[in-house]
């Protein structure tokens, strides 16, 4: 269809894609794309961007070339194109994932005129045999999807999506589409720079995503908050973002022990397993992916109910995006983040060694987030600032706006403020801005003698902390602006000096200030606690191990450890499941003797009427289960223990601490290949009858005075002890 041919785009839109009308800018932007002019699209996420380029790719001559940087989206954007259409032809993505007849088979169907859509991956498209192979292929447009990669201040920035403007020189120029759901002002201009479009019609949408809850929430019991949230939300769908792949790993594992549809996602896994992974989710064979950033790039999933940040994001723009991907059809939307100024730390430790230019962008981007986690200015107003859009009034969908803190009259503090910066000529940031305000003479206030000034310490009544919350909120009512190309100096703008003029009242609210604690260290200053909740049936549980004892003829500490039933004294299990949630109880423990127990609590709990916690507590992966897992196949092929732990850079104690754990949760090990190899029949028959007759705990030191140091050492004392627990207590 030629271009200049008048068309009823909405019939179109009903006829290819099964919709009724446009949303937003989206016909603008077709009618802008069909009438050959270069086209910038910036649309929060949800806001149907893909469509933009999908619908004039079928109604203009030629093939449209795609430029995308994940395979995995363009497998997800080729197979829905291809639902649209009844020609599997109408669409295809040229990566390295195709074998050489797949390629040739794509080729084949771009050159007889059947392909509309072509997806390249930027690598790709860089490749000599590619190039001469699109230089014979008459083009209709370029889009460049994920558009923000081509900036060094963009949230992912990718090196080989600078070079896509001279590659495109070199096919064959058409009209370009770039399309992002995050820019900067500072970003978008980049991109239209470096894509050679500056005089492109640029079609901006509004950031506000009414439907999404944002919060933050201090980086305590971290694990523990997520479990207890997806269980409180049964059948909805979330995504969990992590930093590094070692802790989508750890997570993922946790709660998938936790009773939880989880699967992790990054670079790290094989391609196949992440688009297996990324399949499942999107058909809801998995409640929760647990990913690095790499994962939901264009994931076209409406139904995102949560999307959690484990660790805090490098960016604003990354969040912001993230967050984006939960409640795309305008349902429920949930966005927690858990923040802790120590990951903010670890991220700037990581930065170091990097080119100074971009150590100094990446600790612009980082002071950006920390402004906004600790800020406690309605959430989704400091997001569109940050974009450049400004919100009138409040969201009261934050819990910023939901639960405010006590706000105070900040005239003054902001003409101080404004002043100051006029003081030092508009030429620092916040930190020496702060610094000149309270009075402290640092080197650089010293060496640009901004100590001799009037104004120096004019503030020092407050701290810095403060200062940086008044210098956010006067960011945010468009009073100061920040010069991005010079690192971030601060300016006065025409409607800060108008203020200074004629100030009236301008509330301000006290930022938040979280605890610096870490998940780890909660959870192991819980497991020193330890101590049952409730003595009373703590007490009752150990007459009924003593009871089963003798009915089983083994000492009590075989049944269950002490620490096991304090635990469940303060966790209160009352069916199998919940029973296996306790410290040290595996299946096999649970099953062997845990029906009277259950029995006894659940009695208890209905008798004395006891709300038992809700969150019950978050079933542990041991850290080595890969270990775990290598010790009892290596004991199966009666391994020496020597050859074990030299295999794994484990010492002999340590080695222990994993056997002892295995058998402790209910695991049977036969270790008597290895026994026999240390001790002789004598002295493992003495042990034995020490733990079997007179032993009152499982106490290795009180098993050493009664035996004798000179006789035994303690590594024969716990083998022998293993060999008891896996004998009678399996």
């Amino acid at each position: 269809m030629s271009v200049g041919q008048d068309i009823s785009l909405v019939d179109v839109l009903k006829k290819h894609f099964g919709f009724t009308s446009f949303k937003g800018n989206q016909e603008l932007i077709i009618r802008n794309v069909m009438a050959g002019r270069d086209t910038f699209v910036l649309m929060p996420t949800g806001g149907g961007k893909s469509l933009c380029y999908q619908l004039p790719s079928l109604l203009l001559d030629g093939t449209a070339i795609v430029i995308s940087p994940l395979i995995a989206l363009m497998k997800n954007q080729v197979d829905a194109m291809r639902g649209f259409s009844e020609d599997d032809g109408v669409a295809h993505f040229l990566n390295s994932s195709l074998t050489k007849s797949q390629i040739n088979q794509v080729k084949t169907d771009v050159i007889d005129g059947r392909t509309r859509l072509l997806y390249v991956a930027p690598e790709s498209l860089t490749k000599e045999e590619n190039i001469n192979f699109l230089q014979q292929v008459k083009i209709s447009f370029y889009a460049v999807d994920e558009a923000h990669c081509i900036s060094e201040w963009g949230h992912d920035f990718r090196p080989e999506y600078r070079r896509i403007r001279p590659i495109i020189n070199k096919i064959g120029t058409a009209p370009i589409i770039a399309l992002t759901a995050t820019a900067t002002p500072k970003v978008q201009h980049d991109i239209q720079k470096n894509l050679e479009m500056l005089n492109a019609n640029v079609f901006k949408s509004s950031f506000r995503r009414h439907n999404l809850y944002y919060e933050i929430r201090p980086k305590q019991n971290v694990t523990k908050e997520i479990i207890k949230y997806i269980k409180g939300n049964p059948g909805k769908s979330g995504i969990i973002y992590c930093l590094s792949r070692k802790k989508v790993e750890e997570l993922s594992e946790l709660l998938k022990v936790n009773g939880i549809k989880a699967l992790p996602y990054h670079a790290g896994m094989d391609a196949a397993t992440r688009s297996e992974n990324q399949d499942k989710f999107l058909m809801e064979e998995a409640e929760v992916i647990v990913a690095t950033i790499a994962f939901g790039m264009g994931i076209d999933k409406p139904d995102v109910r949560f999307v959690m940040h484990y660790d805090i994001p490098k960016s604003l723009e990354g969040y912001y995006q993230e967050t984006g991907r939960a409640g795309r059809d305008g349902g429920e939307g949930r966005c927690i983040a858990f923040y802790s100024y120590k990951d903010i730390q670890k991220l700037e430790k990581f930065m170091q060694g990097k080119p100074i230019a971009e150590q100094e962008i990446g600790k612009q981007l980082l002071l950006e987030t920390v402004a906004y986690a600790e800020s406690s200015v309605c959430r989704p107003k400091q997001l569109l600032a940050y974009f450049g859009e400004e919100m009138g009034g409040s969201c009261n969908n934050c819990d910023n706006c939901l639960n405010p803190k006590k706000q105070f009259e900040g005239r003054d503090y902001m003409v101080k403020l404004l002043n100051s910066v006029i003081a030092i000529k508009e030429k620092f940031k916040a930190d020496h801005t702060v610094a000149f305000i309270t009075g402290t003479k640092t080197s650089a206030v010293k060496s640009y003698k901004h100590h001799e000034l009037p104004l120096f310490g004019c503030g020092k009544e407050k701290d810095g902390k403060f200062w940086n919350a008044v210098i956010r909120q006067a960011l945010i009512a468009r009073f100061l602006s920040k010069d991005i190309e010079n690192y971030g100096l601060l300016k006065v703008d025409e409607r800060g000096l108008k203020y200074i003029e004629s100030p009236t009242s301008f509330m301000l609210a006290e930022d938040h200030d979280y605890p610096e604690v870490d998940d780890e260290d909660i959870i192991a200053a819980t497991q020193a606690r330890g101590g049952a909740a409730d003595e009373e049936l703590f007490n009752i549980l150990k007459d009924l191990r003593k009871k089963v004892s003798k009915k089983k003829n083994v000492p009590p500490f075989v049944i269950f450890q002490d620490p096991s039933l304090e635990d469940m004294a303060t966790q209160y299990p009352v069916t199998m499941d919940e029973l296996q949630n306790i410290a040290g109880v595996g299946a096999g423990k649970a099953k062997r003797y845990g029906q009277e127990f259950i029995d006894v609590i659940k009695s208890y709990v209905e008798e004395k009427d006891i709300i038992r916690p809700q969150d019950m507590v978050v079933k542990s992966v041991v850290n080595k289960s890969g270990i775990k897992v290598y010790i009892i196949q290596s004991i199966d092929r009666k391994m020496s223990f020597d050859d074990i732990a030299a295999a794994k850079g484990l010492s002999m104690g340590e080695l222990l601490d994993e056997v002892e754990a295995i058998v402790n949760s209910g695991t049977k090990l036969n270790i008597d290949y290895y026994v026999n190899e240390v001790l002789d029949e004598e002295h493992q028959n003495e042990v034995y009858d020490y733990f079997m007759e007179d032993a009152e705990t499982e106490s290795i030191d009180d098993a050493l005075q009664e035996l004798g140091e000179d006789e035994y050492s303690i590594e024969d004392i716990r083998l022998m002890r293993i060999k008891f627990l896996s004998d009678y207590g399996n």
